[in-house]
């Protein structure tokens, strides 16, 4: 299942089948005829693209990348997925939403992408770096960050670029991925930073008024 046209027709088909009853993640991955880290990744990923947080099923996705990330690590041929994550009912709403965003994005990226900086995408070198990006994109993607907008969506660049960086062999697409990681660690720090502040001049102003 390497053209992104049968995997377009199949979220289609996915999702107008979601319409009568929630279709289980597994049930979509058995139907793809090479289940590669790649091709689970960007199926997994999609759910996260959007400005708003999902709530504790970012820590769970997080796991999942950072896992799927460690086994690419190591050199496994074939990702081992969580129970959890395989067996997570999506709705009808969810599956349509994840058609959509992966035409929006295969446009796009069709138009802007090819063949650039092949040591950085190919060989045992290109399954360690991409490896190493979920690694930590999961691992950004998983800190509970309650309300804050965008909180999934900049880690899930990240890891979606490097993704889409083995379809097309482009290793600029990797270098925008890492990108995206490091404003990821700035846009989370710019929050931490601003919540101790916020505090520390909130105790200020109450130490001051017991004076």
């Amino acid at each position: 299942m390497e053209s992104y046209n049968n995997l377009a027709d199949l979220l289609e088909e996915v999702a107008l089948t979601s319409k009568k009853k929630p279709i289980r993640i597994k049930e979509i991955l058995g139907k793809l005829e090479r289940s590669g880290f790649s091709l689970i990744t960007l199926i997994l990923v999609l759910p996260f693209m959007q400005p708003f947080p999902v709530g504790p099923i970012s820590v769970l996705g997080g796991m999942t990348f950072s896992m799927i990330g460690w086994q690419m690590w190591k050199g496994y041929s074939q990702p081992a997925l969580h129970s959890k994550i395989l067996n997570m009912q999506l709705g009808f709403k969810v599956w349509d939403r994840i058609a959509k965003t992966f035409l929006i994005i295969i446009r796009w990226f069709n138009k802007i992408s090819r063949a650039r900086l092949p040591f950085l995408v190919m060989g045992q070198r290109g399954q360690k770096i991409e490896g190493g990006i979920f690694i930590i994109g999961g691992i950004l993607m998983a800190i509970p960050f309650g309300i804050l907008p965008f909180n999934n969506f900049f880690p899930g660049l990240g890891i979606l670029f490097a993704t889409l960086a083995q379809f097309e062999k482009d290793g600029l697409f990797i270098l925008v991925a890492i990108f995206w990681l490091f404003f990821s660690i700035f846009y989370f720090s710019v929050f931490f930073i601003g919540i101790y502040w916020l505090g520390f001049q909130g105790l200020q102003n109450f130490t001051s008024g017991m004076v």
